[in-house]
């Protein structure tokens, strides 16, 4: 099977790169060095860590399209696949932004102050396993493995170019397809935009059901209770500790629906949706020094390289080198966290990365197999 997401890895990074340039020459900043970096950080801890367990997921669709109610022909089974992993997605989506415990995974998405093309790299490490049940009755009606498999990639890869302010209203188009006006929407924490426009290529489910919202004013991009850090393994887990604090907080059936309720609920009074502005709002951003900024630029070209030769080996590369260079990448990744914020542990878990790259270029190196 095709990885079409590691295919498309360069041209990721070369259409950021004609949004960068398209963006200074409209006198515009839509990047921020701190952010993006952990927009990418999330992004590729989300697909080391698929490598490891593409088999089960694979294997959990395989077993239920074993249990078949219909058989497709090719053609139907194109057009099934292509209309249900639509509308699959766009209950999954509205579901995550309705039950907390799903919220608490996909919440990274929504974590950056920004919307740029690198936040559509921003994605969490579960959010395979959540929107997996939600896959399983395509294999039931017939939707075969690979041809599932192809058009959720090419839904997933739709979905990068609609994060982006640098285009506006494309008109009649924007009738039936999701655009960056419509997701801008969607990522804004502006009330009358919260809980909108959740769709993925098709935004009629979104107009059928009564959740779609036109872009008219200014968004404000992040969270009602904005995350406050740069750390990318935080930022993967800093949901299920919201959650955790507000079960500790309730009593009785309360800690229970600190599971399932929506994600505004408190025990007592919902969470206050505040009125925002540009101008009101003041984003996290503490800066890091030039030094700092081109050592983990350089450190984050490798971190690309290693995910992207991780991605393309993942059915070939033995376990165990799998296994250190997942270890290596994940606490590159920590560790640009702790650098960006100044942590005190940072600088040894940077030392103690290094030596564990040089003793991973040795074991790579060995002739020998393990």
């Amino acid at each position: 099977m095709t990885n079409y997401i590691a295919l498309a890895i360069p041209f990721f990074f070369l259409l950021m790169g004609v949004e960068i340039v398209w963006a200074r020459r409209r006198g515009a900043r839509l990047y921020r060095f701190n952010d993006a970096l952990v927009d990418l950080s999330c992004g590729m801890a989300q697909q080391i860590l698929v490598v490891f367990f593409v088999g089960a997921l694979s294997a959990a669709y395989a077993a239920m399209y074993r249990h078949r109610l219909l058989e497709l022909g090719t053609a139907w089974s194109w057009l099934v696949a292509f209309v249900a992993v639509d509308f699959t997605y766009y209950v999954w989506h509205r579901m995550s932004h309705r039950v907390n415990f799903l919220w608490a995974v996909h919440v990274v998405h929504h974590q950056s102050e920004d919307f740029n093309l690198a936040v559509a790299l921003r994605q969490a490490v579960l959010s395979p396993w959540t929107i997996l049940p939600f896959h399983l009755p395509l294999a039931l009606v017939g939707v075969p493995p690979i041809v599932f498999a192809t058009v959720e990639s090419f839904s997933t890869l739709y979905q990068f170019w609609i994060h982006t302010e640098l285009c506006g209203k494309l008109g009649v188009f924007e009738w039936v397809f999701n655009t960056p006006s419509q997701h801008r929407v969607h990522h804004a924490v502006n009330p009358r935009y919260l809980d909108k426009n959740y769709a993925a290529t098709l935004c009629i489910w979104d107009r059928m059901f009564g959740t779609f919202e036109p872009e008219r004013e200014e968004p404000v991009y992040g969270l009602v209770k904005p995350l406050r850090s740069f750390n990318p393994i935080r930022a993967q887990l800093q949901g299920f500790a919201d959650i955790a604090k507000l079960a500790a907080g309730a009593r009785g059936i309360d800690r229970l629906h600190a599971l399932y309720k929506d994600p505004a609920w408190r025990p007592g009074d919902p969470l206050e949706i505040p009125e925002v502005s540009r101008a009101t709002v003041r984003k996290y951003d503490p800066r890091p020094s030039r030094g700092l900024v081109a050592y983990l630029a350089a450190n984050l070209v490798l971190a690309v390289i290693g995910t992207t030769a991780l991605l393309f080996t993942e059915f070939t590369l033995d376990f165990p080198r799998q296994a250190a260079l997942a270890a290596l990448l994940l606490l590159t990744l920590l560790g640009f966290g702790g650098l960006l914020e100044r942590r005190r542990w940072a600088v040894p878990l940077e030392v103690a990365r290094l030596l564990l790259a040089a003793a991973l270029a040795v074991f790579w190196l060995h002739p020998t197999r393990p």
